[in-house]
């Protein structure tokens, strides 16, 4: 019996070779009708026999293309039109805008093998792409997803091209950014004072360039790199002086997985991550005696790796052993460079060379960064690659209005959320000047009109202070709520793995505004989506300079040891006094005396700054998290013991005391105990403080489900210990994996904590 069915699909339908998949699907089942890109997803209608049909929708989840996720099917019968064939329509533009957008993804096998054989009309051509890869995100500017919505639209397609494009049995049909060398964009290489070098091949003299110690500006897929040799040690000092970026890791781009595995440790789930289309920055454990400058990663176990996703990468990376540091293409602090303009003016004291190319990126988007831990991807930086697919929310969430919440001050990201899935952006960087506003300000309006969203609530973080806090201020057509920074951290690991609460939430990180005003970071809390009350945390000790203090790890050591000591902190001696001097500490103590400039704070991240002071490791930091990251570095892992500590309950919390802590940790240094077994010391120190913690709140509470959010943990020795631990004694662990852990992750739990109190009248 001969039956119609009209079929909508939702989900990442768009620019993935989705419509070529149901029209070779229909021709293989005989079935007559049409699809079409609208944007709401994709609208077809097939008609044919009744069995066909269900065969036909059974085959369209099995086998849709890589680059394809299906949220959605709805299909209802309608009456038959007994028409021959099948088409693929026109694209049209609805009322309501609702598809998800592919993020950009490496380039695939296929294209890879037609870009380097000499026979093919692409070899050698750096733009090469087809449905299942290439760039969507960062070329997308409005939707529906057509090569006039694009940075694409500027060039036209040849003969040949158009045919492809045009042609449902092709694999660049309707691939929006398909180009050859004849039609489509093309690099060029330039020097610093802008001068164009005449040269057959650009990328091939690039890389010469970088062989010899230059440093190169190279444009990619959504933004600028800056690249040098990595086992030329002069030409890595060099890029870090020149962008004044003393010691914070540089990422690295390998040929191939042989390459990083003659460099750095890999695991089968490391390799399979490195190797996937998102083409992530993976932390890798070194290998001892590796060729690389040591100027690559300094005082760090780890290496940031990736493997090319761009034509352009696997062209410049064409030889065995060839390693390049990839670095984002910036002035430090600010956001990556994606225009032409912008980067020759921006980065001309820095590189020697620039790497073009006249394909316009519309949105920047950062390497993502991630790590494989716990058994697990975790992000730590969610952007290319992973952006924007979003978050599916429970079904309890599905009710939320309209959402933008706004991330916080570092490591920013916003969300929006629309019909149970929460969409978080791209990496927008720390809020500490004009660019990166602006860029947030991008980021709002240009998500806001793919994603079809006016929000109906706008949600931000309770510090007074923040840019972010004072551009929600400046809104007065919208409702706004700030919501309190451990909460969101806490309900942002709920989301994500679909839980409602209650839950024992561990929160630790360096700073959040609390709600007494005070500078919070290491919590312990008992709530779920809506509401939470603060059932432990760290004494408050007084951090001298504010922000002063976190650049200059040395006073929050001071502070600590002030609690412990008192006066008589002046007569240890340690580490930290050889750094510092006298007057220095005076100074520092009398404005912790006298309350001066000093703010109370309850941070675990100024903890790990104070001991890593303490053990002379760091009196000053030159990136956020640098002195907690090398006290991880240097621990001794065989080291099982831990040091005493206090709590102290107060009504219905407990307070951490730390003064036995940083009293033990003194009297290891003077009496020689190495900083390694310290550290460790300390980390499993850090670790029973918790675990105890959680035990005694169970059976306060009755809850036996814990949470893990905060960029403490991204340290491997205290996520992986606490995680086991806390298992080990019966409790479920929530922890983060799709959304970072640290305030990338933030703005998640932001939209939802303020779209449940809308919802729930609570504003």
């Amino acid at each position: 019996m001969i039956k119609r069915v009209r079929g909508k699909i939702r989900g990442i339908v768009q620019g993935v070779g989705f419509r070529p998949f149901i029209y070779q699907l229909a021709s293989r089942y005989g079935l007559s009708g049409f699809v079409i890109n609208t944007s709401d997803g994709v609208t077809l209608e097939i008609e044919g026999a009744d069995g066909h049909i269900d065969s036909f929708f059974k085959d369209i989840i099995r086998d849709c293309p890589p680059l394809a996720y299906i949220s959605s099917i709805e299909r209802e019968y309608i009456s038959p039109k007994y028409e021959k064939g099948f088409q693929i329509e026109e694209s049209k533009r609805g009322d309501e805008r609702s598809t998800l957008i592919s993020p950009d993804v490496c380039v695939c096998e296929d294209c890879i093998r037609e870009m380097m054989d000499p026979f093919d009309r692409r070899y050698r051509y750096p733009f090469i792409n087809c449905t299942n890869c290439g760039p969507r995100y960062t070329i997308i500017m409005d939707i529906p997803y057509d090569r006039e919505n694009t940075t694409m639209k500027k060039f036209k397609m040849c003969k040949l091209c158009k045919e492809e494009y045009e042609d449902p049995q092709n694999r660049r049909f309707h691939a929006q950014p398909n180009a050859c060398p004849k039609c489509g964009p093309e690099v060029t290489l330039w020097n610093n004072k802008r001068e164009k070098l005449n040269c057959d091949d650009p990328i091939l003299k690039a890389k010469e360039l970088i062989k010899k110690g230059a440093i190169l500006a190279i444009k990619g897929l959504g933004g600028f790199h800056l690249a040098v040799d990595a086992k030329n040690h002069k030409a890595v000092v060099r890029l870090r002086k020149r962008k004044r970026r003393e010691e914070k890791p540089f990422a690295i781009m390998v040929r191939d997985i042989e390459d990083a595995k003659g460099i750095a440790h890999l695991s089968h789930e490391e390799e399979k991550i490195l190797t996937s289309k998102e083409r992530p920055i993976v932390l890798l454990r070194k290998r001892k005696g590796n060729p690389l400058s040591s100027e690559v990663s300094p005082k760090n176990r780890y290496f940031g790796i990736m493997l090319p996703y761009t034509p352009i990468h696997y062209l410049l990376l064409e030889k065995r052993g060839d390693i390049f540091v990839m670095t984002s293409g910036n002035i430090t602090d600010e956001p990556i460079n994606i225009d032409n303009d912008d980067a020759f003016r921006n980065l001309k004291d820095i590189a020697d060379y620039f790497l073009i190319h006249n394909r316009d990126i519309y949105l920047r988007s950062d390497d993502s960064v991630v790590t494989f831990m716990g058994g697990k991807l975790r992000q730590i930086r969610r952007s290319r690659g992973y952006v924007p697919v979003p978050i599916f929310l429970s079904e309890r969430l599905r009710g939320l209005p309209l959402v933008l919440a706004l991330g916080g001050e570092l490591k920013n990201t916003i969300c929006l959320i629309k019909d149970g899935k929460a969409f978080l952006s791209q990496h927008v960087g720390d809020m500490e000047n004009l660019e990166t506003f602006q860029f947030f300000l991008l980021t709002i309006r240009h998500m806001s009109r793919i994603l079809d969203i006016t929000p109906e609530l706008l949600v931000y973080d309770m510090h007074p202070d923040y840019l972010t806090t004072q551009y929600a201020k400046e809104q007065t057509d919208i409702p706004t709520v700030a919501v309190q920074h451990h909460h969101a951290h806490l309900v942002s690991c709920l989301a994500e793995n679909g839980i409602s609460g209650p839950v024992i939430g561990i929160t630790l990180d360096g700073t959040g505004y609390g709600t007494d005003g005070n500078i919070w970071g290491g919590e312990v809390l008992v709530g779920d989506a809506l509401r939470f009350r603060r059932r432990a945390h760290f004494e408050y000790v007084p951090l001298p300079g504010g922000d002063s203090a976190i650049r200059y790890p040395w006073k929050s050591a001071i502070s600590y040891l002030y609690k412990a000591f008192e006066s008589d902190l002046l007569n240890l001696n340690i580490p930290l006094f050889k750094r510092i001097s006298k007057r220095d500490t005076e100074v520092v103590l009398k404005m912790i005396q006298r309350d001066i400039n000093c703010y109370p704070t309850s941070s675990c991240g100024r903890l790990f700054d104070a001991i890593a002071a303490i053990l002379g490791l760091r009196h000053r930091v030159s990136y956020e998290g640098q002195a907690p990251m090398e006290l991880e570095m240097i621990s001794d892992e065989d080291i099982k013991d831990h040091y005493e500590f206090g709590l102290e309950k107060e009504g219905d919390r407990y307070l951490i005391k730390i003064s036995d802590l940083i009293r033990a940790v003194v009297e290891d240094v003077q009496k020689g105990i190495g900083p390694s077994v310290i550290a460790k010391r300390f980390h499993n120190s850090i670790i029973e403080i918790f675990k105890l913690l959680c035990v005694i709140l169970r059976d306060e509470e009755g809850i036996n489900r814990v949470a893990l959010s905060g960029g403490v943990f991204q340290n491997r020795i205290i996520f992986e210990n606490l995680s086991l631990k806390l298992q080990q004694e019966g409790f479920e662990v929530i922890t983060h994996s799709l959304v970072p852990t640290n305030d990338g992750g933030l703005s998640l739990g932001q939209a939802i904590v303020g779209g449940l109190r809308f919802k729930e009248g609570l504003i």
